[in-house]
């Protein structure tokens, strides 16, 4: 019987329950339907420390080696060292994590040479026919002479690219709180970190993918709790949050108060401008008006894109942009084969803080311009009626413009709003910004109202 694959594999990678949903010998399908749509005769694989990573991406190796692919295992990794690989490398790579999901859940987010993304539009739906109709008809044939599986040490170099695209050579002593979520950044901090004049106060880097302390998204404020409170009490220059693949990264001032990531945003964006005048930035449609602002000022071209990183890494290619970012704490470098890193804006934020004298929360102040609500998710059942109701209450209205690059967004002159629906769940998702924060309430709470109405 084939494998109902409807629920694993997503818009831009596999995700699912182990072993209810997918499980080792699926792995192996997976990895052989890879290697077939990628027309690879060579990878490289990583996983993160979930209980169930090691084996799965070992199963996934055999299916690659099977059908002659030589297969370089970089073992234990974030998601953008596995994408460090596939670039140095330039070999198509897979990555086993499920990023924040809870311990149960595991995926592969899968690239071609150079960290080019594969999505449904890019592999993804070839891949999963293939794994499909292997999994109801029977294995395919291996070839007439297997590949090799073998292993090789990433972490080094890794640190090494990264170090050399940022310098902090000479940046004044900070003392940074970092929590790694348990999670993978437990594993990079330390190597990226070591020789800079940082004094580091690690949290949760016991590499365990039970998360015992909390979940490893740091978009969740109740995730960040721990991380402020210890910024406070050891008086520390900043604090970082890392996602549980560590692609992701978030920032809290001395204060212990969050950075926006449009802010980061919009500091590494002037950074970046700085390296390469004239430069076009990639930005989301959640983010802050204050990006395209700031890459204005900096000389630089915005492009709105829609969200989701398999979108970013196109127009990115197509545009040729230097650097893009999301909401979500999402950062993609060109120097970095177009792929998001977290660690690298980190490394922007610890410099450009390390290279003046005032305080974070003073150097981000200029970044962050305007009120935003944050992400506001509403579960309903209609997400099309529910949608279509909110266009027909502004439709029309004298003013405002109204645009569907990605969900609806609604444009007035002193704040704008996207209403956009969840790809795997029954959520409405909702972003306002405004010049003011009653201007942000009053909007915020009119949308709401029609939405969960």
């Amino acid at each position: 019987m084939a494998a109902d694959l409807s629920q694993i594999v997503k818009a831009y990678d596999v995700r699912g329950v182990v072993p209810d949903q997918w499980d080792e010998s699926l792995a192996e399908l997976f990895g052989a339907a890879f290697v077939t749509v990628t027309r690879a005769d060579a990878i490289v694989v990583g996983h993160d420390m979930r209980p169930s990573s090691p084996g799965l991406s070992a199963a996934f190796a055999r299916g690659a080696a099977a059908l002659g692919a030589d297969v370089t295992l970089i073992g234990l990794c974030s998601t953008d060292q596995l994408y460090y690989a596939s670039g140095a490398l330039d070999l198509p790579g897979a990555m086993f994590t499920a990023s924040h999901n809870p311990a149960q859940y595991n995926g592969i987010k899968m690239c071609r040479k150079g960290a080019a993304p594969v999505g449904q539009d890019t592999g993804l739906a070839e891949i999963r026919e293939l794994v499909e109709r292997w999994s109801e008809q029977g294995a395919p044939t291996p070839a007439a002479e297997p590949g090799t599986i073998g292993e090789r040490e990433t972490l080094t170099d890794y640190a090494a690219h990264l170090l050399s695209l940022v310098d902090l050579s000479s940046i004044r002593p900070l003392k940074v709180v970092v929590d790694a979520g348990n999670g993978m950044g437990g594993h990079t901090v330390p190597t990226v970190f070591a020789g800079l004049p940082l004094d580091l106060v690690p949290m949760y880097f016991e590499l365990d993918g039970t998360f015992p302390n909390h979940e490893a998204n740091p978009l969740d404020p109740a995730n960040i709790v721990d991380l402020q409170a210890r910024v406070i009490a050891e008086g520390a220059d900043l604090g970082l949050a890392f996602d549980g693949d560590a692609d992701r990264c978030f920032v809290v001032d001395e204060r212990g108060e969050p950075v926006s990531p449009s802010a980061i945003t919009a500091l590494v964006a002037a950074r970046e401008l700085a390296r390469h005048p004239g430069g076009t930035v990639i930005h989301n449609l959640i983010t802050s008006w204050s990006v395209p602002e700031v890459v204005r000022e900096n000389g630089g071209t915005p492009v709105r894109t829609r969200v989701g990183h398999s979108f970013i890494k196109q127009e990115m290619a197509a545009t040729g942009a230097i650097f893009g970012g999301e909401h979500s704490a999402h950062y993609y470098f060109a120097d970095f084969w177009n792929a998001d890193t977290g660690m690298l804006a980190a490394l922007h934020v610890l410099a450009a803080l390390g290279g003046q004298e005032g305080s974070l929360s003073a150097l981000v102040a200029q970044y962050d311009r305007y009120a935003g609500s944050g992400e506001i998710n509403s579960t309903v059942e209609d997400q099309a009626g529910r949608a279509a109701a909110v266009r027909a209450a502004y439709e029309g209205r004298a003013g405002l413009a109204l645009d569907e690059l990605d969900g609806l967004t609604v444009t007035a002159q002193d704040w704008w709003f996207n209403l956009r629906a969840s790809n795997t769940e029954p959520l409405l998702r909702l972003n306002v910004e405004a010049r003011d924060v009653p201007t942000m309430a009053k909007v915020r709470d009119e949308v709401l109202a029609i939405v969960r109405g």
